[in-house]
């Protein structure tokens, strides 16, 4: 239990305590070490269930394949869901590690936020109790900004009134140092305690800043909830248009009746490139049920310049409308650099995508991500990638699994990748799904 008299002396000193936290570290790159309304702290009553939100995701039609958006994902839906916990009190919650204070220049929502730090690779923990509350049925969002975003992950930790807690985790931000502005996460599930969690008895609420680096900085705002789906959803994104994707892939899904994303680079489509698949082929392969999404010019975005930028996405939008890719409404960021105008930038041709990526389980939740900040995980391995849909399925959540080509090393081998479709075809509770699906349910569970 929190207690809150010594909560504002620990805030105004900016000292932290030590606390026994499971997880130690993060991935964010294959081979690191990784882990295996508002109402000022009030908690919602919420009913479990979600088949009224899946059939309304039924009735949410795809986007017009046009080659600007029709208007701004990210401000269009903001703030999904229902406020849960927030940060106008502070006497609410208390520091358990690292540095935190109220920031009011840097707001998400309300009047402030809270500013955590930490230094020389330790932790920032923050802490808020709450009447014993049912969240089974229910996923938990978050408004981040980091100046940090190459060297952190970030963790919500739901614990029950008996000591057990779940560790939902976004592993990694993004590979470049720029600032990403505000964005939200609905972090996936990652582990539990020795004894399972009872989520319909959670009491404490737990904000954790993974610091991997020399420090860490964290604006965190708008805690709320979100309806779980019922059932978990697997999307297979691939990257760069190898022919690898058309031969063997292409077969591997047709047998086992899958649904996979390609991500096709432009210039490298059209010009014919040795190795990647031509427009007929990635038209063969929408017809088979694949989906063909962009990915930009493979030029990291934030090394150009904005007039650069913007000719650069409209030409490559323009072609995906020309050749009639009907996933063209979704952008895979080039080696996973972003930050807060390319964001802004690439809203107005691209509805949802985006992803930051780890080596590890990075899962996100339907109902409450950030349209273009979309959590993946790298498909190197196939045991991680096995925990990856076991999670899905269990936690009804959605994991977005990573591939390039066979011979990579940030691909699993072809005799592994079919032991995964098998794996997924063969596991109770999950289906394959596009981002068309993906981004239905989200404006359907808003």
């Amino acid at each position: 239990m929190v207690e809150r008299s010594r909560f504002r002396r620990q805030f105004l000193a900016a000292s932290g305590t030590a606390m026994g936290i499971a997880l130690a570290g993060c991935a964010d790159q294959i081979g690191s070490d990784s882990p295996n309304g508002e109402d000022d702290g009030a908690t919602n009553e919420t009913d479990g269930g979600s088949d009224d939100t899946e059939a309304a995701a039924d009735d949410v039609d795809s986007p017009e394949l046009t080659v600007e958006t029709a208007y701004n994902s990210r401000e269009e839906y903001r703030q999904p869901g229902e406020g849960f916990v927030d940060f106008e009190s502070l006497e609410e919650w208390e520091l358990l590690e690292g540095a935190g204070e109220a920031e009011t220049d840097v707001v998400f929502d309300g009047s402030q936020s809270l500013r955590l730090t930490a230094e020389d690779e330790g932790n920032a923990v923050v802490a808020t109790a709450f009447e014993a509350t049912d969240l089974s049925d229910r996923d938990v969002s978050m408004a981040v900004r980091t100046t940090t975003p190459a060297n952190i992950a970030l963790e919500l930790q739901l614990r029950d009134i008996y000591g057990g807690y779940a560790t939902y985790m976004l592993q990694s931000v993004s590979y470049g140092s720029d600032e990403p502005g505000w964005f939200r996460t609905c972090p996936g599930f990652f582990e539990e305690s020795t004894t399972p969690v009872e989520l319909d008895a959670i009491d404490e609420l737990r904000v954790v800043l993974h610091n991997t680096g020399d420090e860490a900085e964290v604006w965190v705002d708008d805690i709320r909830t979100h309806e779980k789906p019922d059932q978990g959803y697997v999307v297979l994104c691939w990257d760069d248009g190898f022919e690898d994707f058309y031969e063997p892939a292409g077969p591997i899904h047709d047998e086992y009746d899958v649904t996979a994303v390609q991500a096709a680079i432009r210039q490298w489509t059209r010009d014919q490139r040795d190795g990647i698949m031509t427009t007929d082929q990635l038209n063969e392969r929408q017809e088979a049920g694949d989906q063909i999404v962009a990915h930009g010019t493979h030029t990291e975005f934030t090394d150009l310049e904005p007039d650069d930028l913007r000719d650069s996405i409209e030409v490559d939008k323009n072609w995906a409308v020309q050749n009639e890719f009907q996933g063209g409404h979704y952008l895979v960021f080039p080696h996973n650099d972003f930050d807060r105008e390319v964001l802004e930038l690439v809203s107005d041709y691209y509805y949802a995508g985006g992803f930051n990526q780890a080596g590890n389980v990075n899962l996100t939740g339907v109902h409450g991500y950030d349209p273009l900040v979309l959590p993946r995980t790298i498909g190197h391995d196939l045991e991680i990638a096995r925990q990856c849909v076991d999670a899905a399925a269990a936690h009804r959540q959605c994991t977005i699994l990573n591939f390039h080509a066979f011979e990579q090393d940030n691909t699993m081998d072809a005799d592994d990748y079919e032991e995964l479709i098998q794996y997924i075809a063969e596991t109770d509770g999950v289906e394959t799904i596009d981002f068309d699906d993906l981004w239905a349910m989200r404006r359907a569970g808003h």
